[in-house]
């Protein structure tokens, strides 16, 4: 039985170009699934309010998934920090500081793990169940060639390294369980905008096709594969 048989609750964290593709995809192939998208100023009637910054603001996440009548399925975490108005990733050490690795780590490696904690004890054991987030093949370290961009590196391989060790837990727990470490590949969105001059064009995806690709992967994932770092094309990327 695939994601499109599923009958329960999904959530897709982040409402940017892939998690609203994300959204969009999944309520049209799945149609027993009922998705909600959880962040901030989301106007739509299956959203959740949810600031990954916030503590409090998790407890209330918690809360509305207690409301829910049916099992949760599957969480996809498509949040993701990389540079804003006044951060930018650094391209050599000089340009380290301490705003720039806090607000990398808090949302690209604690708000997935914290994300796990709050769903974990509405995973029921008799279902599968899957958590998918994104990740991104700069935060491999053996496949670190070019160096720069300190922070965004260190702070998804931080990632990587909360969601494989809690794929070895949850095997423990949930025996149906598979997380999921996932490489979208170079996306057309706000993120990776400003970076994407020395992309082919064929490696440039749109939203839509980054979905499709990270759905297919995580639909015909099999308990076995949790806790794998995966690209967009299924192929593995060292840690």
């Amino acid at each position: 039985m695939t994601i499109r048989d599923w009958d329960g609750v999904a959530l897709i964290i982040g409402a940017g170009g892939i998690g609203k593709c994300m959204s969009d995809y999944l309520t049209t192939i799945s149609p027993k699934l009922d998705v909600f998208v959880c962040g901030r100023n989301l106007k739509s009637q299956n959203a959740i309010y949810l600031d990954l910054e916030n503590d409090h603001s998790f407890i209330s996440f918690e809360n509305q998934i207690s409301l829910f009548n049916k099992p949760l399925r599957l969480v996809i975490n498509t949040s993701g920090f990389l540079h804003s108005t006044h951060l930018k990733p650094e391209k050599r050490l000089s340009h380290i500081n301490r705003s720039n690795i806090i607000k990398n780590f808090s949302i690209n490696s604690i708000a997935p793990i914290m994300i796990a904690k709050c769903i974990e004890k509405f995973i029921r054991p008799e279902f599968p169940f899957s958590y998918a987030s994104l990740s991104a093949r700069v935060g491999s370290i053996g496949d670190n060639r070019l160096g720069g961009w300190y922070s965004y590196r260190a702070s998804k391989a931080a990632q990587n390294q909360f969601l494989k060790t809690l794929s070895i837990e949850w095997r423990r727990k949930f025996p149906l369980s598979i997380v999921s470490i996932l490489h979208p590949g170079t996306c057309d969105t706000k993120l990776s905008k400003p970076f994407q001059s020395a992309v082919p064009k064929d490696k440039l995806f749109t939203p839509a096709q980054s979905t499709e690709y990270l759905i297919n992967i995580i639909s015909s994932q099999k308990p076995s594969d949790s806790g794998k770092f995966l690209a967009w094309d299924s192929s593995v990327i060292p840690w």
